[in-house]
């Protein structure tokens, strides 16, 4: 008698950051190399799965192909899906690799040298990292898995093959351009638009087409220091203006403007500090870009949120001299896995940009461009931006209340209108002795990140704490500040 389909030693987890198809995928293939799934054993049909573990079926065929494909599971044309005969793990060498004895130190270049003595400059938050309260990841728990789920399923059965495109697909810089005019008011065409794998590639591309080495960028003070680390990469001399209540104020900048032809700015939620940069002061640096004959990156930071009125219309709206290249992400809007940013670029850079990609390249990352673009398409993704903008305002407004009442004394939290972080300022029992910089590695040893706001200073150093709140539940949040405030007075 033929024997039947096992029962699944797997369960699945709603709950979970982890996507139901990779938990599912994760959980067959422990099941099969702890021998609870023998070889050759048939596995129910995709339908009886989605039933038994609660799922849609597409979860479930997506977590077989993969396993189809890496070689644990094999299936034919009407016949069951089985565990493999043999395993991929069978056929790897058995190697033995020899620990290396000397201790030498690298041989680094000065720049090299420049980026590993930074200590403590995390800024995006890694695999372990724990969410309270860690900067540069959104609410994984509000993202709709299955929505991606089924478009990455629908992607790879049936999305394009071809080699990708060192501009983006056109489905996705098309979807970019209406997604822009419709949400941030930006007007552009889809061949203004640009897909890139991050902003420091962007940055990286901009500078070696735009200015020669030597020649001087400006940046924000205090800054993100990845991008100075990106311009000073590709060859410029990076220069930290002071930033105010106003944003950077070029008219303020007196001689430090001299020979730059480059701007780096946030001007709708400048980061770290949050403040959004004044029409006098963006009227003031287009002026100064087309003076110069220079150029503005407008990194649309957390543009999306803000929690008190409408979001602020983008530096570029007010550009008449085409000057001015938006540049937005979607790590932090969705997935930080998922490492696509975009330009949109001033239609005289259109055409040298696309040589230059033509060239140089590389591409961005093809899988998941086309996923994308039907998220935006289908409305998804302004769905998503509605329901975490007040979510994350939400969570801002609990974490201000919980700092108030339990950790008043050691620091000092204010709101602020957007964004996904707060900054903690010392209080008054905050120890004095106590550098911001070793507060953070304080918490980091009880399992509670932050980023301390000195390490964005090129300058006199302004001590604090970055507390990143959208990736940590309200529930979750005043436990958390009540061990940060323990930890703190617990210094000597």
């Amino acid at each position: 008698m033929a024997r039947g389909p096992l029962p699944l030693p797997v369960s699945l987890d709603p709950t979970a950051p982890t996507p139901l198809h990779a938990q599912l995928r994760e959980g067959l293939r422990v099941a099969i190399l702890d021998r609870r799934l023998p070889r050759g054993a048939r596995l129910p049909s995709s339908r009886v799965m989605a039933t038994d573990l609660g799922c849609a079926r597409g979860t479930v065929v997506l977590a077989l192909e993969q396993l189809i494909a890496e070689g644990y599971l094999t299936a034919r044309s009407g016949s069951a899906t089985r565990v493999a005969a043999m395993l991929p793990d069978d056929t790897l060498p058995q190697i033995q690799v020899a620990q290396p004895t000397g201790t030498a130190l690298p041989s680094l270049s000065r720049r090299g040298g420049r980026f590993v003595a930074a200590p403590g400059r995390r800024f995006m938050a890694g695999p372990g990292v724990p969410d309270a309260f860690a900067l540069g990841r959104p609410a994984l728990d509000a993202f709709p898995y299955d929505v991606w789920a089924r478009l990455l399923q629908a992607e790879w059965r049936h999305g394009p093959a071809e080699r990708p495109d060192p501009r983006g697909s056109p489905a996705l810089r098309a979807a970019i351009a209406a997604y822009l005019a419709q949400v941030r008011g930006v007007a552009c065409e889809a061949e203004d638009v640009i897909v890139t794998a991050g902003i420091r590639q962007s940055l990286r591309l901009l500078a070696e087409l735009l200015l020669d080495p030597g020649e001087i960028a400006l940046v924000e003070e205090p800054g993100f220091p990845g991008i100075a680390q990106a311009l000073a990469s590709a060859g410029l001399r990076p220069v930290p203006i002071p930033v105010g209540p106003g944003g950077l104020a070029v008219a303020e900048a007196g001689p430090l403007l001299q020979g730059a032809r480059l701007a780096v700015v946030t001007p709708a939620h400048h980061y770290p500090l949050g403040h959004a940069m004044s029409l006098e002061n963006r009227l003031d640096l287009l002026a100064w870009a087309e003076t110069a004959s220079g150029w503005i990156v407008e990194d649309d930071y957390d543009g999306a949120y803000r929690y008190a009125g409408r979001p602020l219309a983008p530096l570029r709206t007010l550009d008449r001299g085409g000057r001015v290249i938006y540049v937005g992400s979607f790590s932090k809007l969705l997935l930080p896995a998922l490492g696509l940013s975009y330009l949109v670029l001033p239609r005289s850079l259109v055409a040298p940009v696309n040589q230059a990609l033509a060239e140089i390249g590389p591409a961005p990352p093809g899988i998941g461009q086309w996923a994308l673009a039907r998220f935006i398409e289908d409305g998804h993704l302004a769905g998503h931006l509605r329901r975490t903008r007040r979510l994350y305002a939400l969570r801002q407004e609990t974490l201000v209340e919980a700092a108030r009442r339990h950790a008043a004394d050691v620091v000092r939290i204010a709101p602020m209108d957007g964004g996904m972080h707060l900054i903690a300022r010392p209080g008054s029992a905050w120890p004095d002795t106590l550098g911001d910089a070793e507060a953070v590695a304080q918490l980091g040893r009880a399992g509670i990140s932050a980023v301390a706001l000195s390490a964005y200073h090129v300058g006199a150093p302004e001590p604090g704490l970055l507390l990143g709140y959208a990736a940590v539940q309200e529930r979750a949040i005043e436990p958390a500040v009540r061990r940060m405030a323990e930890i703190l007075r617990a210094v000597r």
